[in-house]
């Protein structure tokens, strides 16, 4: 049975308008009839990108926290429930707090047409303005020079974290255009954090950059030169550093970590107080789940990977070939993805698919279709009608090794009863 804070979500998903003009114009108005409180919020740090976003804001928000500062992030999409998405003073929003804040923003809408994440943004930044917190960390939904959250006026800091096709019905067919889109959100900050690029962005990105007067660190200027058993090493504007290797899986969440270590030098040097040694054990301990989250269930080992673009295919291959396993595969997918592509790039590295269609995700692949791709792939396939049944077949044949991947969404419904 649903609480009244998801029953009063899914009216907010009735709103969405028909027709979706991708400006800011409806969160604006919205926004200005509940006193503007994008206005009024605690020092911001803006990431936009295609994969990466989550991780490097946990870390980020994982050092500040461990250095004693309060702060708040916007997260999306959830996993189990959306108190997930919104952090206040270190802590998930209550559901009491946020169910009012909900009905109140409802109210002031008055029905009127506006998209969910628009909506919600609304909720948030009306919360985010209430807790006096030391720093917001703010994750764009989509894109990011018309997303929501690009309404607020002045950040601290602006990231990039990789770029790659992904929602190319709404950024644009190629990876200029999708990177144009992402760099939206560089502007009225004091600094801009660019991560590890494609080879064929690197011009781009630095043409454009040229153009803004924020001071920008690229790439270039901090990468992983080099991985150790339980440390890596750093090249940060010619000089060598170690940090301890996170805690996260896949070889990726060193290059999200060099990010964050980055974000801390220069907060660092701009007078905050930040500790190198609460900065490694920040980095080590930083959960993020259903990124490569391994759990043990009734014998088995699964792992939970929300992928569900290319990139992020070619990052759970690299992991696969590294631990050198072949899993059965429990796989669904919104059919807005390129699933064909998805399993192209991880074929070699798994043994079998279970096909499932995302439980309450009416625009998700059907199984059938599933297995007509694994078909034309030569992979071996089997239809599994729910996620009951998906449990049923991992109790019943037990020490394997299993990969449930393809949506955040299918790994959050799944998740909770894994546990």
């Amino acid at each position: 049975m649903k609480s009244k804070t998801e029953k009063l979500l899914d009216e907010f998903v009735k709103l969405h308008p028909k027709y979706i003009d991708l400006s800011l114009d409806r969160l604006g108005f919205l926004l200005k009839r509940l006193g503007n409180p994008q206005d009024h919020l605690p020092k911001t740090i803006h990431i936009a990108g295609t994969n990466g976003k989550g991780s490097v804001q946990s870390f980020i928000k994982n050092i500040l926290v461990k250095n004693g500062y309060k702060c708040d992030a916007y997260i999306s999409p959830h996993l189990s429930r959306f108190n997930e998405r919104i952090i206040l003073n270190n802590k998930e929003v209550s559901t009491k707090k946020l169910y009012n804040t909900l009905k109140l923003v409802k109210k002031v809408n008055n029905n009127k047409p506006i998209t969910f994440f628009e909506i919600t943004t609304a909720a948030a930044f009306l919360l985010f303005k209430q807790t006096k917190s030391d720093f917001l960390i703010l994750e764009t939904g989509l894109g990011g020079r018309l997303d929501a959250t690009n309404i607020i006026p002045k950040k601290i800091c602006s990231i990039l974290t990789p770029i790659s096709f992904d929602h190319e019905e709404f950024l644009g067919k190629t990876l200029k255009r999708i990177t144009n889109e992402k760099l939206g959100i560089v502007k009225n900050c004091d600094f801009v954090l660019v991560g590890k690029q494609k080879k064929e962005l690197k011009d781009h990105i630095q043409k454009k950059l040229n153009k803004f007067k924020n001071k920008y660190f690229y790439g270039k200027e901090f990468r992983v030169t080099k991985s150790l058993k339980n440390k890596f090493e750093i090249k940060i504007d010619r000089k060598k550093y170690f940090y301890t290797n996170p805690s996260l899986n896949g070889k990726h969440q060193e290059e999200n970590a060099s990010i964050s270590i980055y974000f801390a030098k220069i907060m660092k040097n701009m007078g905050y107080k930040l500790n190198t040694k609460k900065i490694n054990a920040a980095i080590k301990g930083t959960v993020w789940p259903g990124r490569l989250e391994v759990i043990n269930y009734k014998n088995n080992k699964i792992i939970l990977d929300g992928s569900h673009n290319i990139d992020g295919a070619e990052k759970l291959n690299e992991f696969l070939k590294t631990k050198k396993i072949k899993p059965i595969v429990l796989f669904g997918m919104l059919n807005n993805k390129k699933a064909s592509l998805f399993l192209d790039k991880i074929k070699t590295r798994i043994s079998k698919v279970l096909a499932i269609k995302i439980p309450d995700e009416k625009n998700s692949f059907k199984t059938k279709q599933i297995n007509e791709i694994c078909d034309l792939h030569s992979i071996k396939c089997e239809q599994i009608n729910d996620i009951n049944s998906a449990l049923k077949y991992f109790r019943s044949n037990q020490r394997k090794i299993y990969l449930i991947t393809g949506s955040l969404y299918l790994i959050g419904k799944i998740r909770k009863k894994l546990l």
